[in-house]
């Protein structure tokens, strides 16, 4: 691992819960697409947030609630500023980013979408890509088409002037795919999108936590993630999207704090962001994530990249060294730090169950993302994900752990 350019030693020693056993062995944890660990610094501000200011937002008048008003909206900014989008009003604070694309689908889908429009996606999508699209155009009947993957794990770019037309409306694609890990050309697909007339929604529920985003220069109109895969805390979301599209778009729930004013025949909707936001929000949860953005922000995104690329390149030599083990997707260069892959003919449910005896964590499954594991013929793969926090000792780990369950089984 030449050339590391920070400390991870000292970036471990910031998550407490690194430091537990696992059946009685040291926690490894590769699982970090699933969700990530938390840094005693995001804890502390919870703690704090709860002890020493918790208030609503936005309603009261007293210094609590002033100080969590101030608290919360410093958040939003943060964020708007490590995406570097134009303006804190054109971050919506969801629950995560299943929420976030439903936001988009439900508010502008309804409002825009019609009979003889499509909407296209990729055959690599989590199901928090596809499933909201599907009922959004079947309630506006529409059609739903999506870019297939080739065998190496990229996506059929040679077919997109058949797929792009001028009847999409919208693209919705990944930045990286949760389990092939393919890095996909989002500028490139945003832009070909725009030539067509069709606005561009990217899930970096896979990219934010890992690489520097700049949703200007990507030209993103809508961007979707989630806090808790990049250090923050659950039930905490954000939607990017364009000022000029939320301005157009309905609101998608109502109630307490969307609203500018209310009578009993009709209302106004509030200003932007507050307009998708009806009802207390998740106060703890966004100040927790303007930490988390604070942590990573102080760590550099181009070092926990390179750091993470490092990683996942020698993970993939040493992984390619145990026979029978069969890696799916691209090549590390091409790849951020995901591995997905099967060993023989062991179930990975199986495969992850040994490995937590050894005080691994894994994820065994579909990752939701059937229809990408169909593409491959496989009911489930066992994928091994890391994370700025983990180590080559670590990757040295999984390996042996993997030969051990092959001896089980008799490969």
């Amino acid at each position: 691992m030449p050339g590391r350019p920070f400390d991870v030693e000292a970036v471990r020693a910031q998550f407490p819960i690194l430091t537990r056993q696992v059946h009685g062995k040291p926690l490894v944890y590769l699982d970090s697409t699933a969700s990530s660990q938390k840094p005693q610094a995001v804890i502390e501000r919870l703690a704090t947030y709860y002890a020493q200011g918790n208030a609503n937002v936005h309603r009261g008048v007293h210094t609590l609630s002033e100080e969590a008003t101030a608290a919360f909206e410093a958040s939003r900014a943060k964020v708007a500023r490590f995406i570097n989008a134009a303006s804190s009003k054109e971050i919506i604070w969801t629950r995560n980013a299943t929420e976030a694309i439903n936001l988009v689908a439900y508010s502008w889908g309804s409002a825009n979408l019609k009979p003889g429009d499509e909407v296209l996606i990729t055959e690599m999508e989590h199901h928090s890509n596809i499933v909201p699209w599907q009922l959004a155009c079947q309630r506006t009947g529409a059609t739903l088409r999506h870019v297939p993957v080739d065998d190496e794990g990229f996506l059929r770019l040679d077919l997109l002037p058949t797929l792009l037309t001028p009847r999409t409306r919208l693209f919705a694609f990944t930045a990286m795919s949760n389990v092939l890990g393919t890095i996909v050309p989002v500028a490139e697909l945003t832009a070909a999108a725009h030539a067509v007339g069709a606005l561009a929604l990217v899930d970096g529920a896979q990219s934010v936590p890992h690489l520097p985003v700049d949703v200007q220069a990507l030209g993103a109109d809508f961007l979707v993630f989630s806090g808790h895969k990049m250090c923050g805390p659950t039930g905490i979301g954000v939607l990017y999207g364009r000022r000029q599209l939320l301005e157009a778009m309905p609101p998608f729930m109502s109630g307490g704090d969307m609203i500018k004013e209310v009578h009993l025949d009709v209302s106004r909707w509030n200003t932007l962001p507050w307009k998708f936001e009806a009802g207390t929000p998740a106060i703890a949860e966004a100040i927790g994530l303007g930490a988390a953005v604070d942590y990573l922000d102080n760590l550099g995104m181009p070092a926990i990249q390179a750091h993470e690329h490092a990683l996942v390149t020698y993970a993939m030599q040493q992984l390619q060294q145990v026979e029978g083990l069969r890696i799916l997707g691209p090549d590390a260069d091409h790849r951020g730090g995901v591995v997905a892959f099967t060993l023989g003919d062991i179930h990975p449910h199986d495969l992850a169950a040994i490995l937590d005896g050894e005080g691994i964590a894994i994820r065994a499954g579909h990752h939701c993302a059937q229809p990408l594991h169909d593409r491959y013929g496989l009911p489930a793969s066992a994928r091994a994900s890391f994370y700025l926090y983990n180590t080559a000792a670590e990757v040295d780990q999984l390996v042996a752990a993997l030969d051990k369950a092959r001896e089980m089984f008799a490969l």
